[in-house]
């Protein structure tokens, strides 16, 4: 009788465009979708909603890039992946809703300045890197 090789596991497979900052970034975030009629408010059910588009590399079997993402609650969750709305209304709410939370995100997620090295001359602009 031949003996068995043991089965070999695999590490998961990366996702393209999977990024953990820009997840946790939506942690404790308000619903940044407020559909009106559908949000429930508050940051207990706040999920990453990402966008539902090709041309944000969203496709058959694959979800868009993490960068593409917008804090929701659930009912907004829900009604922009399975809502009765049209795809052009829910596609405008989420990229209104990606307009503001990007810019809120890029200031969330901006490198911190150690101030041990921060120069504290007064007057004093350091050069760019």
């Amino acid at each position: 009788m031949m003996k068995r090789s043991p089965f070999k596991r695999t590490s998961p497979k990366k996702r393209t465009g999977h990024n953990k900052a820009m997840l946790a970034a939506c942690k404790d975030q308000p619903c940044y979708l407020r559909i009106p009629g559908v949000c429930i408010g508050g940051t207990e059910t706040v999920v990453p909603c990402h966008a539902n588009w090709p041309e944000y590399g969203k496709g058959m079997g694959l979800k868009a890039k993490d960068i593409y993402t917008v804090p929701g609650c659930f009912a907004c969750h829900a009604w922009l992946d399975q809502g009765p709305a049209s795809k052009v209304e829910k596609k405008n709410a989420w990229e209104a809703s990606y307009q503001v939370w990007n810019s809120v995100r890029e200031i969330k997620l901006a490198p911190k300045q150690n101030p041990a090295t921060a120069v504290t001359v007064p007057g004093h602009v350091p050069a760019p890197n």
